[in-house]
């Protein structure tokens, strides 16, 4: 990783994410405190604002890949920030949860652009060989962002009110704007091509990403593990307070459990992966995720919940930065926009399933047979993952003719 901080594009790159990530959940934050205990909402409300952010990024994810392919993505990044900056500030004159809806809804949708700019961005500054430190490191700022931002965000709010999360999340977004702007990127070419080309490239990418053995094996333990991540969210405080018979306190306590694990996961993943391929990592990270969700049903204690957090954020750490590293390993890289796009589409809309479908599959199975029907589950696809792990990778495709 340090050697991967020495480029100094990369090293821009990575400071410009840091800093938007942090400005990003001081915004979460602060429309979290501004829905509950400002306006006296319920959690519905606060969950709408979340989906309302997602599903922009689920459906318009494979379009805005098509357009990052044929377009300049210094450009696009700049521009997303910029936009994404404008669209915050207007979250302070937001007197209700429909105005938030709104304003988070077009946030996914330059998000939807930017996220695909900024993996051709990484693929185009990293050599091969060490993109999967670069996507640790990338992982890690958001993984450290989430450990230390809570306790901030809330003396903040409490000391000046919601107002200043969002100054400064424009802020961060200029300031990501700036640093995207120094990077020597070079521009692709217009590609020329025509309409009858472009509505082909609009599903290009699922369909390379599902004929492509190993991808579709990666995306689909991603999007797994992404689904129950989202799924347990909403259930834990939940979990604490039946359970386990907490408090605020305790249910602080194992939610930064799975930020430690997340981190720790970052941190050893690449030298995890010396001696082992990346489809392998993926499945360890899978029957990690399988067992310490097992124990949340087997156990209802305070260890063994703390013990299970941090497997939680190990095992999401091991699934994700593999998959994204092999997502930009085998893509072609005209194509990287589209896969990745269609990459993050696939994962926004395993979260906002998992969050729409957490709290009936509670009521209907109870949180306990909820976890351990997850487990189970995930048991099960690791066994057939591993059953086809010996299975050589198909030959990387060509980028369709437009």
């Amino acid at each position: 990783m340090r050697a991967v901080l020495q480029q100094p594009d990369f090293r821009k790159l990575w400071l410009a994410q840091f800093v938007s990530i942090f400005g990003d959940f001081l915004a979460l934050f602060g429309f979290i405190s501004l829905i509950a205990f400002r306006w006296h909402g319920n959690a519905l409300q606060v969950t709408l604002v979340m989906v309302a952010y997602m599903v922009p990024m689920a459906l318009v994810g494979p379009l805005a890949g098509v357009f990052v392919d044929r377009w300049n993505v210094k450009r696009v990044m700049i521009a997303s920030d910029l936009l994404r900056a404008i669209l915050i500030l207007l979250a302070v004159f937001a007197r209700n949860v429909p105005q938030l809806c709104v304003i988070f809804g077009m946030l996914g949708v330059f998000s939807s652009f930017f996220a695909p700019a900024q993996s051709v961005t990484v693929r185009t500054l990293v050599p091969v060989e060490k993109l999967l430190a670069a996507n640790a490191m990338m992982s890690q700022a958001f993984f450290t962002v989430r450990l230390v931002s809570p306790l901030l965000a809330g003396a903040l709010i409490a000391w000046l009110g919601e107002n200043p999360c969002f100054y400064l999340d424009a802020a961060s977004f200029a300031f990501s704007a700036l640093m995207v702007s120094t990077l020597a990127i070079n521009p692709p070419r217009p590609s020329g091509k025509s309409v009858q080309g472009f509505l082909s490239e609009f599903s290009s990418g699922n369909r390379f990403i599902f004929t492509h053995a190993y991808l579709a094996f990666v995306v689909t333990a991603m999007v797994v593990a992404m689904f129950v991540l989202s799924c347990f969210s909403p259930l834990i405080s939940i979990y604490v307070r039946d359970m386990l018979r907490g408090g605020t306190l305790l249910y602080g306590f194992v939610s930064t459990m799975i930020g430690v694990g997340l981190m720790l996961g970052t941190q050893g993943v690449t030298r995890f992966a010396r001696q082992r391929s990346k489809k392998d990592i993926v499945l360890v990270g899978l029957l990690t995720l399988g067992f310490s969700t097992g124990l949340l049903a087997a156990f209802a204690n305070i260890p063994m919940a703390a013990a299970s957090m941090f497997g939680l954020g190990l095992a999401i750490a091991l699934v994700i930065v593999p998959a994204q590293t092999l997502m930009q390993q085998e893509t072609p890289h005209a194509m990287i926009g589209r896969v990745s796009s269609s990459f993050m589409s696939l994962i926004s809309l395993a979260q906002v399933t998992g969050l729409l479908l957490s709290g009936y599959l509670a009521h209907l199975l109870g949180i306990r047979q909820l976890f351990l029907t997850a487990a189970v589950a995930l048991a099960l696809i690791t066994v057939v993952g591993y059953t086809k792990r010996g299975e050589a990778p198909q030959q990387v495709a060509t980028e369709p003719e437009g």
